[in-house]
């Protein structure tokens, strides 16, 4: 019943803390994406794919104690950051969980910006089209954040890159 809270816990954990809503969002979507087993349903939103979903999962999961929110003020904005609590812990004993690949995998991802997981998680979620038709939605859809070509190769390097992790 509780596997899916568990899976959050677990990723989340295994990333040790995850800075921002925004980069939660994308990083989950992205695993979803290299077929790791999250269920949310996600949608195009501002910031890219967004699951109400997996906003109020995690909004649980703070409430039944298993995730740390801690808010941090940037001046001009506050960002969260998350981590798994003790009980989080024990709970992914109980649960028992399995990582896998998903470790090295979240590793990747932790080294990006939320900038560069929004470029990649849109262009994902318009991966049933060829590449240059993503490109041209995500110049649309993101027409004010200006990426540029450069930023679209790397953000295609770096899904070549997530699908092999994704394979071993």
């Amino acid at each position: 019943m509780l596997q899916e809270h568990a899976k959050l816990v677990q990723f989340i954990s295994l990333a040790e803390e995850i800075t921002g809503r925004k980069k939660l969002q994308k990083m989950i979507f992205i695993a979803k994406k290299m077929k790791f087993p999250f269920q949310e349903k996600f949608r195009l939103h501002m910031y890219g794919p967004y699951s109400e979903e997996l906003t109020l999962r995690v909004e649980e999961l703070c409430e039944m104690g298993f995730l740390q929110e801690q808010c941090i003020d940037q001046g001009a904005y506050v960002q969260y950051q998350y981590h798994v609590s003790d009980e989080g812990e024990h709970f992914l004993k109980e649960m028992s969980a399995e990582a896998g690949a998903l470790q090295g995998f979240i590793q990747q991802m932790q080294q990006q910006s939320s900038r560069f997981l929004e470029l990649v998680s849109t262009l994902l979620y318009f991966d049933e089209y060829e590449k240059e038709e993503q490109i041209e939605k995500v110049q649309i859809v993101k027409s004010k954040l200006n990426f540029s070509t450069r930023e679209m190769e790397d953000a295609f390097h770096f899904i070549d890159e997530l699908e092999q992790l994704a394979l071993s």
